[in-house]
């Protein structure tokens, strides 16, 4: 049976079989949790990283997890909201998918979502859980071998519209 829950919580504590990680094009690590997750995880993520020569707005990449508890990191690139008239909800959606499709290419069972485009990108945090809500369920209701799929949320805020959207009030 899929589970889905929400945490508030660091991402980078979490021993699941993938973290997914909100990265910048580049993959070199930057602010918010893919800093977080470049600085826990050590140089070796770094040095992965520079190997896959970037990754598209809505694409996803993976590399191990180094010195993380996780054994992989799934690198995925949210898009910056730009009013919403420039395919964000497709964009964003798609890097659900594309998380989710790697991790049942690789055997993977467990997986947590950092809350992609949430931070700095700017997209309205209602709208985004809704799509990341959406795209999960739909994946899991034909893919059974992923067992779990924690939402991690860095604020209330982005924990209270998960709760909502997953049906789960507080």
């Amino acid at each position: 049976m899929n589970k889905m829950e929400v945490l508030e919580t660091d991402i980078t504590q979490l021993k699941v079989d993938a973290i997914v990680n909100a990265a910048k094009n580049s993959l070199l690590g930057g602010g918010g949790v893919d800093g977080a997750i470049h600085a826990a995880a050590g140089p070796g993520l770094l040095a992965a990283c520079k190997k896959l020569n970037g990754c598209a707005t809505g694409e996803a990449k993976i590399t191990p997890a180094y010195q993380l508890p996780a054994k992989f990191v799934i690198h995925t690139v949210g898009p910056v909201w730009r009013g919403g008239q420039h395919n964000e909800a497709q964009l964003l959606a798609a890097c659900y998918r594309h998380s989710l499709q790697l991790a049942l290419e690789n055997g993977l069972r467990s997986i947590a979502f950092a809350a992609i485009s949430c931070g700095v990108y700017g997209y309205p945090i209602a709208e985004a859980c809704q799509i990341a809500v959406n795209e999960v369920r739909s994946f899991l209701a034909s893919h059974e071998a992923i067992e779990e799929v924690i939402f991690v949320s860095f604020n209330r805020p982005v924990t209270q519209a998960l709760l909502e959207c997953l049906g789960k009030p507080e």
